[in-house]
């Protein structure tokens, strides 16, 4: 095996585990500040206590809609139990877009529209530095209730695979 093949194939050895269960601490980013739709300052911290799913997203981003309404399920399901799902929203353009899409999008949830039902914050590319930069949208962070990252997903969860996962983490 030549240094060139074995080269490419540590670098999709190191691609694929992006996606795959890691431990370890919240502590570079539980007190990063967010900016909620309200004009509030939000920090990962402040869930400290509940498990939290991270969900970046953008408005223009057609996987991540597609994502939305297992979200609102999650947070129905799970909410009274000590879970949350986070929506850090990315668009370039901040609040001024993401506000009146949240306020007018309905999904399909259990044959009934639905708003997103979970905090929505703004996040900007030092929020994103602080949860080891991003691939791509959507990305999901599910963080235990002290503050250990469970799971990193680029690309769009495993529905079944995460609320299994939020389950045992409740």
């Amino acid at each position: 095996m030549n240094r060139g093949t074995l080269l490419c194939m540590v670098a999709a050895m190191l691609f694929l585990a992006v996606g795959c269960k890691t431990s370890h601490s919240a502590g570079a980013f539980a007190t990063v500040e967010m900016k909620s739709l309200e004009d509030g300052t939000v920090t990962v911290g402040d869930y400290r206590g509940k498990v939290v799913l991270v969900n970046f997203w953008a408005t223009w981003c057609e996987p991540c809609k597609v994502e939305i309404p297992w979200l609102i399920e999650m947070q129905s399901k799970y909410a009274a139990k000590g879970f949350t799902v986070l929506g850090i929203a990315m668009d370039e353009e901040g609040k001024p877009v993401v506000a009146p899409f949240v306020a007018k999008e309905r999904y399909e949830v259990n044959g009934q529209k639905q708003a997103m039902n979970y905090p929505i914050v703004v996040g900007n590319e030092k929020v994103a530095a602080k949860f080891g930069g991003l691939l791509g949208y959507p990305t999901s962070v599910l963080i235990s209730r002290d503050g250990r990252v469970l799971k990193r997903t680029t690309g769009l969860i495993d529905y079944d695979a995460t609320t299994k996962m939020i389950e045992g983490a409740l």
